[in-house]
């Protein structure tokens, strides 16, 4: 079985490059400037310690997935990944750093301020192979993530029974 889920997991990303023109972005020869003329505007950019570029490119929320590209501090693309997988999101855990979140998932599709419970709630659509599933993250003042919610996303299911219209 984790043959099958590797091959999936295989195609998906191939699928994604593909979506972004990826079949024309070459890691280790493509610069930024390439990874943006065919990519367009990331949704966000960071950089790490090390001088690497994380550009991020959002699909949600009906393409649930978020690409990064990551830019060596040379100009010069190492690779392009899909961040929005059961791998990432099971590294998300009580006591990560916001900062941390953002960098491993990209952007939120929505953040909701809770002023009551003085925390704010990062929301992440996304996808296991049709599966449509939803992620709530949320943040303690401290930016410390408090809890994680993951499930199947109810909402999104098509209507059904006799008043479906």
């Amino acid at each position: 079985m984790s043959k099958i889920a590797s091959i999936l997991a295989g195609l998906a990303l191939l699928a994604g490059c593909a979506s972004f023109g990826g079949g024309s972005l070459v890691p280790g020869k493509s610069t930024r400037a390439e990874v943006e003329g065919t990519m367009g505007r990331p949704a966000e950019a960071l950089t790490r310690a090390n001088g690497d570029t994380l550009l991020y490119y959002s699909r949600l929320p009906f393409g649930r997935a978020m690409y990064v590209a990551t830019v060596g501090s040379d100009g010069v693309l190492r690779g392009i990944e899909q961040r929005l997988t059961r791998q990432n999101i099971a590294k998300v855990a009580a006591g990560a750093q916001a900062k941390e979140v953002r960098e491993l998932l990209g952007p939120p599709f929505r953040a909701v301020r809770m002023e009551r419970m003085q925390r704010d709630v990062w929301e992440y659509p996304w996808r296991e192979v049709e599966d449509r599933r939803i992620l709530w993250v949320q943040f303690s003042n401290d930016g410390q993530v408090r809890e994680v919610i993951e499930m199947h996303d109810y909402e999104s299911d098509p209507p059904s029974g006799p008043d479906k219209d």
